[in-house]
């Protein structure tokens, strides 16, 4: 914000921006899309499994912002104050390249004639590698009961990854995350996986390499959503950080908390197994916004993937 900002009037600034009737905006090309600076997170990336940072412009209230996934209309986490909105969408990894589009929505105790509008964006291609991996064939090949075992798990998680919360507390000042537990990332995002000569979904979160019985920290504050022991994730723990924006840790050997408890930035509350689908001991770590994966390494320090 520069320099002379905070020498106004906020309220008055509140109130003039309350009578301007924001312009429909009918495309943003992609060098529109703002562009991190130092500080910002999570990094901009708009590509397949990445994140778009997308101006908004100033409103005297927050907008809302909804992507379209299939025939769901999915909220947007919207960041920023009255002078500059951004939309942080999640770009799923299955993603067409090329132009994509969210609908903005006046604030909600917005008292305008103000219309949606479209704010348009452009998806880059990228080139994920491939890994070959062995595992046990029942994992691959599955029999009917763990077939149907899989299929309850997948509608339940289904459920868990649409939450939207409202947090009673402010929102968080930055997404800048810190990484869950030390060690060397075994596996990056996007990985095209091919089980026992089989090809799979991509991966869609950042494995670490580290000892079982290793402790895992939060990487912001959160509240736990879902704990589980599942067919592919084994030991399983959801954190809800509000609007949105959830992360995952999967074939874990303890699970510390229950639904309902909070935990801190580096509270730790889990610890690294080999529980579920593994070829070893490792944190899967996986971060979600609007019902997306998306590459955590845009979210911590050291290189992308």
């Amino acid at each position: 914000m520069p320099s002379s900002l905070p020498h106004l009037d906020r309220r008055a600034l509140l109130a003039s921006l309350a009578l301007v009737s924001l312009p429909t905006v009918p495309k943003v090309g992609v060098a529109a899309i703002q562009q991190p600076s130092a500080g910002v997170w999570p990094r901009a990336s708009t590509v397949p499994g990445g994140v778009a940072r997308l101006s908004l412009g100033p409103a005297a209230q927050r907008p809302r912002a909804v992507v379209r996934q299939g025939d769901v209309d999915v909220p947007v986490r919207v960041v920023g104050d009255v002078i500059e909105w951004t939309a942080v969408l999640g770009i799923a990894l299955a993603a067409a390249t090329g132009d994509g589009h969210i609908v903005v929505l006046p604030g909600a105790e917005a008292e305008t004639q103000q219309k949606p509008r479209q704010v348009r964006y452009t998806v880059a291609p990228k080139r994920y590698a491939e890994q070959q991996l062995k595992v046990a064939p029942r994992t691959v090949d599955l029999s009917p009961q763990d077939q149907a075992r899989y299929e309850r798990e997948r509608d339940h998680q289904a459920r868990v990854m649409a939450t939207w919360s409202e947090p009673a507390h402010q929102a968080l000042p930055s997404l800048h995350m810190r990484q869950p537990t030390p060690g060397r990332r075994s596996s990056s995002f996007g990985l095209r996986r091919v089980f026992n000569g089989q090809a799979r979904n991509p991966h869609s979160g950042m494995d670490i390499a580290a000892p079982t019985g290793t402790p895992v920290v939060a990487p912001l504050p959160g509240t736990v959503i879902d704990t589980g022991d599942y067919f592919f994730n084994g030991g399983t723990v959801w954190l809800d950080h509000g609007h949105g924006l959830l992360t995952m840790y999967c074939h874990l050997s303890s699970m510390d908390v229950k639904v309902g408890d909070t935990v801190g930035a580096g509270e730790a509350f889990c610890k690294v197994g080999a529980t579920g689908r593994v070829t070893g001991p490792h944190l899967h770590w996986g971060v979600m916004l609007n019902r997306t994966m998306v590459d955590p390494a845009l979210f911590i320090d050291g290189p992308r993937t």
